[in-house]
């Protein structure tokens, strides 16, 4: 179900159809790098993945991770981008990772644009916040392009890694 567009995207729901393509993108090297090793390595992995992840985000919050997919590819899906909202952070949390071979072409920019615009039109949210990696200066020149500010840095997972924290009231 498309929940946007823009001019050379559509985003839409991810279902379990995208299996496929959600395993090719969990296992690119910047997924493994910067998001970490979620142990989806095959197909069926990825599809319960998508139900207990994502489908469940959609039907408990109203939002979660959305596939981008280019018009003028005949809508292939080229990454995710989206909402959550995690137990151990103040705000709910915008991310994005896209397929190496679109890095930046501007997609991620404009994918992030316009979550953005629906997380205040249409989620209500009044503050958005983002975490990354001190090491993705890809992800960090993003957030800053979008007006997204460096607030602090913070260890929120059990791994006790230190993250940088961003947020952008809406």
């Amino acid at each position: 179900m498309q929940i946007a567009e823009t001019n050379r995207l559509t985003l839409s729901k991810i279902n379990t159809d995208d299996a496929a393509f959600i395993l090719e993108l969990m296992n690119t090297p910047g997924w493994l790098k910067f998001i970490g090793d979620r142990n989806i390595k095959t197909v069926e992995s990825a599809v319960d993945y998508i139900k207990n992840n994502q489908l469940k985000c959609y039907e408990k919050l109203g939002f979660g991770y959305y596939k981008m997919q280019v018009k003028s590819e005949e809508l292939k899906s080229i990454g995710t981008c989206g909402l959550l909202k995690r137990d151990n952070l103040e705000h709910v949390d915008i991310g994005f990772s896209i397929l190496p071979e679109y890095h930046g072409k501007g997609y991620g920019y404009e994918a992030v644009n316009e979550i953005m615009k629906l997380a205040k039109t249409e989620f209500g949210i009044k503050t958005i916040c983002a975490i990354t990696l001190p090491t993705n200066q890809s992800s960090i020149n993003l957030l800053k392009k979008l007006g997204v500010s460096y607030q602090k840095t913070v260890k929120p997972f059990d791994d006790n890694e230190e993250l940088l924290l961003f947020a952008k009231n809406l």
